[in-house]
């Protein structure tokens, strides 16, 4: 199979990777080789061979006829070539509200976005990010240089669709190299239009934000005039004071079945988990502990809650300020002592707000995987997951609310608890998918929670 003279191994004239003419290959590692050809030609879409120029695909596939499985290669180079189909990479920008402006190229689709530019520091797990409703209204950047290595798949989204405005990286992978990958990241944008850009120097542009903190701003590949993006990006939305919730929540009840693990021998219990933008994985680590769920909209009183005889409550991570969630902060209110709560990122906001604390925001928020968290009755330290940009004031919750954990890299709150109601949050995220999952007892403690109420 011939390639160009730099993908061949070193000192390996051949090009064979290992593998003898005839032998058989993987579709896996075909497409990868293949998807590398298509990007190497992508700038001129043509092959030299022998001295004569051909097409690319009908060269590829020539020369790998050597290989038993040249049938199921026609239809990968097929489908890289719908993938690789730009000639020339489309130029973009990103303004700031603060007037900067930073280049690059198109990554996804093609088009025009506003919003709030924030930074996320996971090394993998950028398909939850993208699927994740927290980050409505949102542009990410992420601070790991090569994203999309490996693809996109039907399996890893945590919701029913993308909710990020936009999305910035360094160098988007043009190929995917992963057994479950059945796309790469820039036809999964494409699919889900999303606008994105590659090749920005997202170093720099974090430590802006980290200077100046979170910013609105606009990206466009449509029309990159500096002077009207950086207009687009001041007349964005400010997120203080905006109500994103009910505009993730589902839009009416419905049922998620239990699917017990071996461990959960308890009695079946029921969990009624306010949809503020919950995830995937919340409902399946429920359904793993045995219990039926009933997920309701944001806007649900506390009254058609109690009427669903839950064993728990559940408050769900989501979008915006919690402050302007003010009809959830009034049911929790209601609720509060009657039946036990747990609640993360935005849902341990609301339970603060709704017990008389107060929340502010923070100056660039947490976003990532690598957040230690301590555990004040222990001081155990766990390596855990957040995206939120409001936090917590500690000095404004009432006696016989108790902050339970402690952010180590800026002391803001991240649990609180009040016993004599039965209530406990956190900020971040347990159920993190892909992980960390060093917080993932905190399920645990919510079904002693509920199994305690149920005796005492």
């Amino acid at each position: 199979m011939w390639l160009p003279e730099r993908w061949r191994p070193f000192g390996d004239p051949g090009m064979n990777f290992g593998w003898q003419a005839g032998a058989d290959m993987s579709e896996c590692s075909l497409a990868l080789i293949v998807q590398r050809y298509a990007v190497e030609s992508s700038t001129a879409r043509s092959v030299t061979q022998g001295g004569t120029t051909v097409n690319d695909s009908d060269a590829c596939k020539r020369r790998a006829r050597s290989f038993s499985d040249a049938n199921a290669l026609d239809g990968i180079i097929a489908r890289v070539n719908l993938q690789s189909d730009d000639a020339h990479p489309k130029p973009a920008l990103l303004a700031l509200a603060d007037g900067t402006l930073w280049p690059g190229q198109v990554f996804g689709a093609v088009g025009e976005r506003s919003g709030e530019l924030v930074f996320n520091t996971c090394m993998t797990g950028y398909q939850e990010v993208l699927t994740d409703p927290s980050y409505h209204g949102q542009i990410p950047v992420m601070t790991q240089p090569h994203i999309g290595n490996t693809g996109a798949n039907d399996e890893d989204d945590e919701s029913e669709r993308c909710w990020v405005a936009g999305f910035i990286v360094r160098s988007a992978s043009p190929a995917a190299s992963n057994w479950r990958a059945n796309r790469t990241l820039d036809v999964y944008l494409r699919q889900r239009n999303i606008v994105g850009m590659t090749d920005v120097d997202t170093r720099a542009l974090v430590r802006h934000i980290r200077t100046r903190g979170a910013l609105n701003a606009a990206l466009s590949s449509v029309n990159t005039d500096a002077e009207r993006l950086v207009a687009l990006a001041r007349s964005a939305p400010d997120m203080n004071g905006l109500d994103l919730a009910r505009e993730v929540s589902c839009a009416a009840p419905y049922e998620v079945a239990p699917n017990p693990t071996p461990s959960a021998t308890h009695r079946l219990l029921h969990v009624v988990a306010y949809d503020f933008g919950i995830k995937r994985n919340i409902l399946r680590l429920l359904a793993s502990h045995n219990c039926r769920i009933t997920v309701v909209p944001a806007q649900t009183t506390a009254a058609d809650v109690l009427a669903l005889q839950p064993d728990g409550i559940f408050l769900s991570n989501g979008p915006g300020d919690p402050a302007a969630v003010a009809y959830a902060i009034a049911a929790i209110r209601d609720l509060l002592g009657r039946v036990p709560i747990f609640g993360i990122c935005l849902g341990h906001q609301i339970l603060a707000l709704a017990l008389g604390g107060e929340t502010y925001k923070l100056k660039f928020g947490h976003r990532g995987g690598n957040q230690p968290v301590r555990y004040a009755p222990t001081r155990a330290v766990a390596i855990s997951s957040h995206n939120h940009g409001f936090a917590v004031r500690a000095e404004s919750l009432p006696t016989g609310v108790a902050v339970t954990h402690v952010n180590l890299n800026d002391g803001c709150v991240e649990g609180l608890a009040a016993p004599g109601l039965r209530a406990l949050s956190v900020q971040y995220h347990p159920e993190a998918a892909p992980g960390p999952h060093d917080a993932l007892d905190l399920f645990d403690e919510l079904i002693a929670l509920m199994l305690h109420a149920q005796t005492h």
